[in-house]
């Protein structure tokens, strides 16, 4: 095949994401402004009701702004619905279609691009890719947490997004599995070379998938850089407890 969307290594130089994003989840306001340039994923870190999953959203387009802007590039997103975006995120609990197959999951990225056979057609490179031929018959429920994962992002990544976006990717994995699929989201991560930002509580997540982290507590930014840089000069208490528990 020679189609681009055939073959995943076949993207070309990406874009940075620029978001200046103000919105509110009930009595919070949140306020975050950073930009991430591609192949330098960027750690989103805090504690509960921070507002972290809210600014996923609204890059993706499923929160409305309030004020501020994200573009991709030079391509301003106001206004746009989130399949025009060209954003790729990974729930948390990875939202797969129940009664679809793994690899109707996959090809359901690019259903807009062509007909069914033609979908499944592109999504094949896919599986491989990820390992998940032989499962391409498979239904969700039938998946370990690792496979839905896999499928989750496979799918994202079939939509030949410009940015990808993951919210808590290690949250719905059991304990025994979580640092071998740590290690293999990374390699992911480095291969897709756009822009990425996660969604994460734990600092494992952040030094295994991210450069540079930010922190947001309270719907505001209190610090950014890398997990280094905020043990060497922790900005909150908040960011002193948490390095401090992922040292013990």
């Amino acid at each position: 095949m020679t189609d681009a969307a055939a073959r995943p290594d076949a993207a070309g130089p990406r874009p940075a994401l620029h978001a200046d994003v103000v919105v509110s989840r009930g009595d919070l306001e949140i306020a975050a402004a950073f930009d991430v340039v591609p192949r330098h994923p960027l750690a989103v870190i805090g504690p509960n009701g921070a507002g972290k999953s809210s600014v996923l959203s609204a890059i993706a387009g499923l929160v409305p702004l309030e004020s501020g802007r994200v573009r991709i590039g030079t391509r301003t997103l106001d206004g746009l619905p989130p399949e025009r975006r060209r954003i790729g995120l990974v729930f948390q609990d990875y939202v797969l279609f129940p009664h679809l197959t793994v690899r109707d999951n996959v090809a359901f990225a690019t259903r807009m691009r062509g007909g069914r056979t033609a979908a499944r057609a592109a999504a094949d490179p896919w599986l491989e890719r990820y390992g998940l031929a032989p499962l391409a018959g498979r239904y969700p429920a039938e998946l370990s947490g690792g496979q839905a994962q896999r499928v989750a992002l496979a799918r994202a990544l079939a939509a030949e997004p410009e940015v990808l976006l993951l919210d808590e990717p290690m949250s719905a994995l059991d304990v025994e599995v979580r640092a071998e699929m740590r290690t293999e989201l990374a390699t992911h991560v480095r291969e897709f070379g756009g822009a990425t930002v996660l969604v994460t509580h734990s600092p494992a997540d952040a030094a295994a998938l991210a450069d540079s982290v930010l922190v947001l507590e309270a719907g505001r930014v209190t610090q950014r850089g890398t997990l280094d840089e905020l043990r060497a000069a922790p900005a909150t208490p908040y960011v002193e407890r948490m390095l401090a528990a992922s040292a013990d």
